[in-house]
């Protein structure tokens, strides 16, 4: 019989909170998990960045996405902090960010870095591809600019810009556009 590892471990904690916190709700676990001291060092907007956050966080996420869960695809370890990189899926029943609920299938990756000692989450620092979830939602278009050129015209034409004044003249101006 093998032995678990403190990598492994650590692994497990966090894997724990994504399949049964984030993904079935299970708030029970979310005390045993999350150390009191907890910190948020990427603190979502409506969110403080202790426990107490993080809980409403996830409560806020479950209530737009009743569905919410994610795919792990891998993570690694680095003393005691795990990286999970995962792709969270659901449907967007609830409002969000402003936006009413569509009912649309909602997918979007995220890399997180959490802290484990003593079996519980002390720190965590994430980023989550939140632009492509709100194009999914219609929270975001993007501007006309981007659907009618091409990359070619996006890169800065010179190092000489123009404007026009209050008066109506061009004006030379040094800078990029």
């Amino acid at each position: 019989m093998r032995t678990l590892t403190a990598s492994d471990a650590a692994k497990a904690v966090v894997r724990r909170n994504t399949e049964e916190v984030q993904g079935k709700g299970n708030f029970n676990v979310f005390e045993e998990l999350f150390a009191d001291d907890f910190v948020d060092h990427t603190t979502q907007p409506g969110t403080t960045p202790d426990k107490a956050g993080v809980r409403k966080l996830y409560t806020y996420m479950r209530e737009a996405f009743p569905d919410f869960h994610a795919e792990i695809h891998w993570q690694l370890v680095d003393g005691d902090r795990v990286t999970t990189y995962k792709t969270y899926y659901g449907t967007h029943d609830g409002p969000f960010l402003g936006i009413a609920p569509t009912h649309r299938k909602i997918h979007f990756e995220s890399v997180d870095v959490m802290r484990v000692r003593n079996g519980q989450i002390t720190d965590h620092w994430g980023v989550g591809n939140l632009l492509s979830l709100m194009q999914q939602i219609g929270g975001w278009t993007p501007p006309a600019v981007l659907h009618d050129c091409s990359l070619d015209e996006l890169k800065p034409r010179t190092n000489k810009t123009y404007y026009e004044n209050e008066s109506g003249a061009d004006q030379q101006t040094q800078g990029r556009l």
